[in-house]
């Protein structure tokens, strides 16, 4: 196994997270896949947004930053403008990403700027409460939905790849092999990676809609879990909401990746 400690700011520990809250075993498989890729610790950059997914850029001994809320997707994108040399990761969560920072992020993505996008999705606002986020499924209780969502849900993925992202994949916190795997595709891919990693939050998603612990919440996206085997369009995200009848399958993997030119800010002028 691993060792990444190398790649933490030990110093920062304990950390702030939630017992049960899976965004532990995500920043683990991010950091093999760096150590699998023997990506140079100098030239790393993550940014990081609002939330407790973003707290992770806390821990990591990278070159890392926090923007405002919803505002990862902009610095980001700067900051690979001014420094190409550099393998800039933005850490961000649904609420953070989808909701004040959809316009940042759909654009990123549109432009293919060369970023790796890691939205750890938890179907609410974590950190602030317990509210309802873009990717609450209908009927699930938060804070501010008492009475069940009445809310359609976004699906990150349909929406990154409408929006023009070369590289588009779903993973599951429950699956950490998997998880690494294809966060070490997205790295290696030029363009704008999109990667939407199913999280989960057993203090308020869980509790409030009586799915359990952290334990079984990861249990849940198991049995969910379909892999690419049908048409996108077909798979319904309504993210750990349990039922007597068998659950929606959800497809993981890769499901876009194209090679496109990758945005530089430089326009190429031909001779008049």
């Amino acid at each position: 196994m691993t060792d990444v400690k190398s790649y933490l700011r030990e110093w920062a520990m304990p950390h702030v997270l939630c017992p049960g809250c899976a965004h532990g075993i995500v920043l683990r498989s991010f950091l093999t896949a760096v150590d699998q890729l023997q990506l140079d610790q100098d030239k790393i950059a993550m940014v990081a947004g609002i939330g407790c997914s973003s707290r992770l850029a806390g821990y990591v001994d990278f070159c890392t930053l926090h923007g405002t809320h919803g505002r990862a997707p902009a610095f980001a994108t700067g900051l690979k403008l001014a420094r190409p040399d550099l393998n800039v990761v933005v850490v961000t969560g649904d609420g953070d990403a989808l909701a004040i920072g959809g316009n940042h992020l759909i654009h990123a993505a549109r432009r293919n700027i060369d970023i790796t996008v890691l939205l750890l999705n938890n179907s609410i606002y974590g950190m602030t409460g317990g509210q309802a986020a873009p990717t609450t499924p209908e009927g699930a209780i938060a804070s501010t939905t008492p009475a069940g969502n009445t809310e359609p849900n976004f699906d990150a993925c349909k929406l990154l790849i409408g929006a023009g992202a070369s590289f588009v994949a779903r993973v599951l916190a429950a699956n950490p092999m998997d998880m690494t795997k294809v966060m070490a595709d997205g790295l290696n891919h030029p363009g704008f990676s999109f990667i939407e990693v199913i999280s989960d939050c057993p203090e308020y998603f869980g509790r409030y809609n009586k799915v359990g612990g952290g334990a079984e919440m990861l249990t849940w996206m198991s049995v969910r879990d379909e892999g690419v085997s049908g048409p996108l369009s077909d798979k319904r995200f309504v993210n750990h909401i349990p039922s007597s009848a068998p659950p929606p399958g959800l497809a993981t993997g890769v499901l876009h990746n194209e090679l496109r030119p990758v945005f530089s800010g430089v326009r190429k002028v031909g001779r008049s």
